[in-house]
């Protein structure tokens, strides 16, 4: 698990700050996907603390899954417990179960939630579930083939079900803002979760465009970018059967399967016996300690207080040093190759233009100088 580091000090752990909401003259109402992982509970306490109602999403598997369940369900009795601080908390929270992979069960909670609150302010799409295994492992058999499908199911089509569900309640308010939670997968590929990443950057390609689109009637998207750590180890891991060639030892791409194994590995609950050599598929929830869940997701937690109704929200946001430097890196070789190649980019050009030869110099003007012009006219007469 990453910390947060100071630039001048160097590698230190930072206090996580006091969750901090933006100002509105009303509680405004939520409606999480997936309420059941540790990141979700702890920013559905705070949410009751500050006076806003939640409608909480539960999915069938993991709510009767009793160790998955666990930590909502404690919050759920404290809700009720009549303690002085917690007062008025029951009547502020609505948990509805809802299978997001089902269209008909999306548009039924989203309309209970309205039934209950009277509307929706926040869409939080946090729906996640990671499958483990480099792309040929995953082709291996029709069971491993149709672990692909469901990581798209759950990553990809979960979400866009609530948000298709949700939509034209926002437009017709002409209010809204859309969270997805992602990950710095949606920038960056990680040897042995092919899949997970392809889903991420199927989800944030999605919302790039809608965003675009629902601009118009004044509702806001923002995709918050946590490291992968996050969104994998608050949620449920699923291992392909491991082919020998991309064990450790015989492979140098870094090794995320045995990262990961160890850390389920730590519960005894959870241990995964030997099944190398078999086709065994294994799925497991992390169990880590308390205060480990929330060093892991605290920071997580505080960007989306801050961020969720927030007038002019940030269309990304990376939250904690680690992921920014990672992606940072990324963009720095981007742009690097770009540069190594554009001379091949630009020769394809059927057209010589004064975008091109800049290109090409490195030397570009600003908006309104002559290439601006010359690439409005190219843009006019491609179109």
């Amino acid at each position: 698990m990453s910390e947060r580091k100071n630039s001048e000090a160097g590698p230190s752990k930072t206090p996580i700050p006091a969750a901090s909401f933006p100002t509105h003259n009303s509680p405004r109402v939520w409606f999480i996907t997936s309420s059941l992982s540790p990141l979700a509970v702890r920013l559905i306490r705070l949410l009751l603390a500050h006076g806003d109602h939640v409608a909480a999403g539960l999915p069938p598997n993991e709510i009767e899954d009793d160790d998955r369940s666990e930590e909502f369900r404690e919050l759920i009795n404290e809700c009720k417990s009549g303690r002085k601080d917690r007062e008025g908390w029951k009547d502020r929270i609505r948990g509805i179960r809802c299978d997001g992979r089902i269209m008909g069960q999306c548009g039924a909670a989203v309309a209970e939630a309205v039934e209950v609150f009277g509307r929706i302010d926040i869409l939080l799409c946090c729906t996640s579930e990671a499958v483990i295994g480099t792309v040929e492992e995953l082709s291996t058999s029709l069971a491993t083939q149709n672990l692909v499908r469901d990581q798209f199911e759950i990553t990809f089509f979960s979400q866009v079900n609530f948000i298709k569900a949700t939509l034209p309640l926002l437009r017709e308010k002409h209010t809204g803002h859309i969270i997805i939670l992602t990950g710095i997968t949606g920038h960056i590929g990680t040897p042995g979760t092919p899949m997970f990443s392809a889903a991420t950057w199927a989800l944030e390609g999605y919302c790039d465009s809608l965003a675009y689109e629902i601009a118009p009637f004044n509702i806001k998207m923002t995709i918050v970018q946590p490291n992968k750590e996050i969104s994998v180890l608050s949620n449920k891991i699923t291992f392909a059967p491991q082919l020998p060639q991309y064990e450790s030892h015989n492979n140098p791409a870094p090794g995320l399967r045995d990262i990961l194994t160890n850390v389920v590995n730590m519960h005894p609950d959870t241990r995964i016996s030997d099944f190398k050599g078999t086709n065994t598929i294994v799925s497991r929830y992390p169990r880590l300690p308390s205060d480990a869940r929330d060093t892991l997701v605290m920071e997580t937690v505080h960007a989306l207080t801050a961020i969720a109704g927030h007038e002019n929200p940030p269309a990304r946001h990376i939250v904690g040093y680690e992921g920014v430097a990672s992606v940072k890196e990324k963009l720095k070789t981007v742009s690097e190759e770009l540069e190594d190649f554009v001379e091949v980019s630009c020769a394809v050009d059927i057209f010589k233009s004064d975008v091109g030869r800049a290109a090409l110099s490195g030397v570009w003007k600003g908006e309104g100088s002559s290439v601006g012009t010359a690439a409005a006219a190219e843009g006019t007469s491609s179109s």
